[in-house]
């Protein structure tokens, strides 16, 4: 067990046993990455914090029945994503967005997005970036939630599984499908850009 899980392990305890500031501790430690996991499915930043606040409240009334079968975070991920389905369901509309940020570094594909400050480079940077966004935001929901949470959140395949309740195979499929639609739409781009920059 990671020393992370050690301490949310004893945070939970504390927790189990009434102190409540020990769950605000997990609050302040998850608070950020679960308005982010929300903000995938719902894009009004008001919305998001509504729907992570309800979300820290089912996880601190279900704490009691929390066995720790699973680490803390991906059990939380899961109540943060059911809020989130529950919600649009509530307001009947459809994740509008995937608001992952794509602002810097490479993509799961090693397409570098970042180096060339040229014009040309920061055009072709910028229409990787837009062709990465559209593509996320067109991906079923299923696929764009298991992309991101493995590229972006760092999640292992088991705890996608989890949070999804899903076999680890259907995870793997679902990465591997949202990494093909990517690549169908990338792959285009760079080969265009590689034949210019010979020419």
């Amino acid at each position: 067990m990671s020393d992370k899980a050690d301490i949310d392990t004893e945070l939970v305890r504390r927790v189990q046993r009434g102190d409540k500031g020990a769950f605000d501790l997990l609050v302040r430690k998850y608070q950020q990455r679960v308005a982010k996991l929300i903000s995938r499915f719902i894009s009004d930043a008001a919305e998001v914090e509504d729907v992570t606040q309800e979300a820290f409240i089912k996880a601190y009334r279900a704490l009691p029945n929390f066995r720790g079968d699973s680490a803390f975070y991906t059990w939380l991920y899961r109540i943060a994503t059911n809020a989130a389905k529950n919600h649009l369901v509530t307001m009947r509309r459809r994740p509008p967005r995937s608001d992952v940020d794509i602002t810097s570094g490479a993509t799961e594909q090693g397409y570098e997005l970042e180096g060339d400050e040229s014009p040309e480079g920061e055009m072709m940077s910028e229409e990787i970036r837009r062709t990465i966004q559209k593509t996320l935001d067109e991906m079923p929901e299923e696929l764009r939630l298991a992309l991101t949470m493995c590229e972006f959140d760092g999640l292992t395949y088991e705890e996608i599984a989890e949070v999804m309740e899903c076999p680890i195979g259907t995870v793997r499929s679902r990465i591997f499908r949202a990494r093909h639609l990517l690549d169908g739409k990338l792959r285009p781009l760079i080969s265009d850009h590689e034949v210019e920059d010979v020419v």
